[in-house]
């Protein structure tokens, strides 16, 4: 009886779990540098408030040229953490006209707060480094999805 139970609660949650790292829709998205040099990330897309709550939690692997862009429905202060996060990131914060306003480093299961300095609608996270291996500065600008 307690294994058919055991069984039966493995079951139901097994399809729980496996949404946790389950990947987003991805689309291109554009990066132009103040020089005209273009870059694209793949990004997954994160739209709705439980995606972008959960982000790359639990994500191991990011690998370079791909990240999440988490789309908000207005303007605000935000602010990231990485909590359960293992892959050591860098998140840029993206105006609603998108500019770059701000780029930071955040380390893996750190729960410190990362804050935006202005309002911004948009975040980009890539693995760590990325953007500076790029170039990649504030001022330069995302075109939008």
């Amino acid at each position: 009886m307690k294994k058919s139970i055991f069984i039966l609660s493995l079951l139901l949650l097994t399809p729980f779990l496996s949404c946790k790292t389950k990947k987003l829709p991805v689309q291109d998205v554009k990066i132009i540098r103040q020089d005209g040099t273009e870059f694209i990330v793949k990004a997954e897309m994160a739209i709705k408030a439980e995606d972008r709550n959960h982000g790359f939690m639990e994500r191991k692997n990011i690998p370079d040229g791909t990240g999440m862009l988490f789309v908000f429905e207005r303007d605000q202060i935000l602010s990231f953490w990485m909590h359960n996060t293992p892959h050591p990131l860098s998140i840029a914060y993206i105006d609603s006209k998108g500019k770059i306003r701000d780029i930071f480093d955040m380390n893996p299961y750190s729960t410190d707060s990362i804050l935006s300095t202005v309002s911004v609608r948009y975040a980009l996270e890539v693995p760590q480094g990325w953007y500076k291996k790029n170039d990649i500065t504030t001022g330069d600008t995302v075109v939008l999805p």
